[in-house]
């Protein structure tokens, strides 16, 4: 059987700030482990016995490509990537991978992931696909709804209904059902009550179905959606690795979710006739959404007080707590269920019952113009990274590594002239009409308005210390002549 792995990779994963920025999602984090989450995503479906993988599919914003790229060709999983010019949901999502794939394989069964996802139960994860996957190649939608074990408030919930086997088999086969219903995130009494009738499981955002199958129900359940894709289908173009829809095209596209344009509505369909079946499978997996730190909390490896602590940290007489530091010493004293995370620019103290309202702050940092919501102080570009060290009135340091064989772009500045040290690795500059070498130790001075450009033609990373002075020193005060990387 062939199975296309799906990934979505568009959440910004607010609630898990600051580890998680709106231009570096919590996707793109090594939250569990050393592998980022949309690692882990991939690597999780490696060995499923008696199925064949295609490469991985990516969608994802043209925000990440580079980055993602990077993980992909980091894990020795080349694979394609759909760019989103425009976040319209996962609905449309999933209709540009399903045009993908069914025009570069024999229509083969999509499992569709969300990217940010924690399973920690691999075996028991890929045992469940199997039985997934059988039925979605006798063309049903299957969904994988998480068994709970508490009256939770922030799921939504799936209802079961009849056992389902599927045409030519019997219902003691498999653990399916129909789906009976979808409903939304409940109150605590609600949620406890579903808890009790035994009969909901958690919506997991996992689904499995063929690819002509999703796009048949995308006929009947949104046109629209279908035809605004197909346009940006037909007028994209692919770059390499990465797959670009018609922009314009795809705007058009109305937004709207998976459960909403599809499943919601396999539910509601009583005759069964016009729609595949929808299918629910129950998954005991040490599935988290990891959808704010007390959910992280949850899943980590704890002391015997159940603290979590990772980094420079130390705790005396603390119990349930999480405390993570990505450099400076974190020094907690007889505190419970708090959460303390520290970066280079932004510290977090909350309680773990107040986690979900770190967007709260969030949002306050965006509407004061604030930069610490977007962006992480080191910031990952197509060629390498730049950390801005330190900075004051008319100057800036940055520690710049670029990656062998990265290039920055021809380029030129207004209101900045900079000042470039090597300290490890070679480097080849353009100042102007000039090309050069620098070694270790080197350094040049690139005067305001010249055009520059530097590279490394090296084996090994170049680092450098970078120092602007000037009236303005603003990464938009950025003229490009031209670029590899094609921004």
């Amino acid at each position: 059987m062939l199975i296309q792995p799906i990934v979505l990779s568009g959440g910004s994963g607010t609630r898990l700030w600051p580890l998680s920025r709106e231009k570096y999602p919590k996707q793109l984090l090594p939250l569990i482990g050393e592998d980022s989450l949309l690692q882990a995503t991939v690597r999780r479906v490696e060995g499923i016995p008696g199925v064949e993988l295609t490469p991985p599919m990516v969608v994802c914003n043209e925000e990440y490509r580079f980055v993602i790229a990077e993980q992909l060709r980091l894990m020795g999983k080349p694979g394609t990537i759909v760019l989103e010019p425009a976040g319209r949901n996962t609905a449309p999502a999933l209709t540009l991978a399903a045009l993908s794939a069914i025009k570069t394989e024999a229509d083969p069964v999509l499992l569709v992931m969300p990217a940010d996802h924690v399973i920690v139960d691999t075996p028991a994860f890929q045992r469940i696909v199997s039985q997934g996957a059988a039925l979605a190649s006798q063309g049903a939608i299957v969904t994988f709804g998480i068994t709970p074990d508490a009256p939770e408030t922030g799921y939504g919930y799936i209802q079961s209904g009849a056992a389902y086997a599927g045409p030519g088999a019997s219902a003691d086969q498999v653990e399916a059902t129909l789906i009976a219903r979808f409903v939304e995130k409940p109150d605590l009494s609600t949620a406890q009550s579903y808890l009790d009738a035994g009969t909901y499981l958690w919506n997991s955002g996992l689904f499995m179905m063929k690819a002509s199958v999703w796009l048949a129900a995308m006929k009947v359940c949104r046109p629209d959606i279908l035809d605004a894709c197909l346009a940006a289908w037909d007028q994209g173009a692919t770059d390499g690795e990465f797959v670009r829809v018609d922009k314009e095209a795809f705007s058009k596209c109305p937004s709207d979710s998976i459960d909403y344009a599809v499943m919601e509505r396999i539910a509601a369909d009583a005759s069964g006739t016009a729609l595949p079946p929808g299918v629910v499978i129950p998954l005991s997996a040490g599935w988290s959404d990891v959808g704010a730190w007390d959910a992280l909390w949850q899943v980590l490896p704890k002391d015997d007080c159940g603290n979590v602590a990772q980094g420079d940290v130390l705790l005396q007489d603390c119990h349930d707590t999480l405390a993570l530091s990505e450099g400076r010493l974190i020094a907690c004293i007889g505190v419970s269920d708090l959460v303390v995370v520290e970066t280079a620019d932004a510290v977090l103290i909350a309680h773990k019952d107040k986690t979900q309202d770190v967007k709260k702050i969030v949002d306050k940092l965006k509407q004061s113009g604030r930069t610490e919501g977007q962006l992480h102080r080191k910031v990952f570009r197509p060629w390498g990274s730049y950390d801005s060290v330190d900075s004051g009135e008319r100057f800036q340091v940055k520690r710049i590594v670029v990656k062998p064989g990265g290039t920055l772009s021809l380029q030129m500045h207004h209101h900045r002239a900079e000042h470039w040290i090597v300290v490890s690795g070679t480097a080849k500059v353009t100042s102007g009409e000039k090309s050069f070498l620098l070694s270790e130790n080197e350094s040049t001075f690139i005067p305001l308005g010249t055009v520059h450009r530097l590279e490394n033609p090296g084996r090994v990373p170049l680092e450098m210390i970078e120092v602007q002075s000037g009236s303005y020193l603003g990464e938009d005060d950025i003229v490009r002549f031209e670029d590899v990387y094609g921004r």
